[in-house]
């Protein structure tokens, strides 16, 4: 029995191995053909260090700093997006838990605290003006 489960796990592993392989000939390949490239470029000009190739020298510092706004968009998102990967488990075995008196009340009250945490996150962010697009 024990040989016959480690025999199912054969596949996945030799999966991982030919993703592992392909990964690293790709790395391999890419810096031989690198190399084969820059050989037949011998030109080196200091123009071509600069970052941005584009025609236009670049102007300013590389990194911009980012609004608050930016942070508090992408938390926003968090709150009030991910909740949906908590839905969908609950929803398919809503069903199922309501035929057992044990989990009736439990899966429904245990929904409806995750909703409530969520409704006061989403009620902090209206009174903080966090849905103000135009500040």
């Amino acid at each position: 029995m024990q040989v016959d489960q480690i025999s199912q796990y054969v596949p996945v592993l030799i999966l991982f191995l030919v993703a592992a392989g392909f990964a690293f000939g790709m790395i391999l390949l890419s810096v031989v053909v690198g190399n084969v490239v820059n050989k037949w470029r011998r030109k080196h000009l200091p123009i071509k260090d600069i970052a941005y190739e584009c025609g236009m020298l670049p102007v300013g510092e590389g990194n911009t700093r980012l609004s608050v706004k930016f942070y508090l968009v992408a938390m926003l998102f968090i709150l009030f997006d991910i909740e949906v990967v908590f839905l969908y488990p609950w929803a398919t075995v809503y069903k199922e838990m309501l035929t057992n008196m044990a989990t009736r009340t439990t899966i429904l009250l245990s929904m409806v605290s995750f909703l409530g945490i969520l409704f006061i996150g989403y009620v902090y962010a209206l009174k903080k003006g966090a849905f103000d697009w135009k500040r």
